[in-house]
């Protein structure tokens, strides 16, 4: 459960947070090449940098997450269809949305430095762990 302050933290700290579409086309790239078995979900992927699948990819991510910040009270409805379409037709293993989520933050802190303080990265790190158990509930 985020507390009260965990969630403004959230709040304030998304709001700053530029470029989002390309930080989660970077998170994605790091994710292919961190974990190269991710990549079994993207056979029709142009997987190299700065692809246009990463690209709009990395988009959709952001967009996701962009609406569970705006919906920290009711994750589990905001991210619900998200989580039927990767259990029932993708059918993506649920440990690659904690794999991205640990690249997405690496690309916080790689850019943001000082800004992505230990207690944004608190915030942040129990944020996407609720995001990847919301997205996984579907597989149980």
């Amino acid at each position: 459960m985020l507390t009260a302050e965990e969630k403004k933290l959230i709040c304030r700290f998304w709001d700053k947070v530029p470029q989002k579409d390309v930080f989660g086309a970077e998170a994605l790239y790091r994710m292919f090449i961190t974990y190269p078995q991710t990549k079994t979900y993207f056979p029709h992927f142009d997987l190299h940098h700065g692809s246009d699948q990463i690209r709009s990819h990395g988009k959709k991510v952001v967009t996701a997450l962009d609406n569970a910040v705006k919906c920290l009270d009711n994750l589990g409805q905001a991210l619900s269809e998200l989580s039927s379409l990767h259990a029932y037709n993708l059918r993506v293993d649920p440990v690659n949305f904690k794999l991205l989520s640990q690249c997405f933050q690496v690309v916080l802190a790689v850019h943001l430095g000082t800004e992505y303080t230990p207690e944004v990265h608190a915030a942040f790190d129990k944020f996407l762990s609720a995001v990847a158990a919301v997205l996984a509930e579907k597989y149980r």
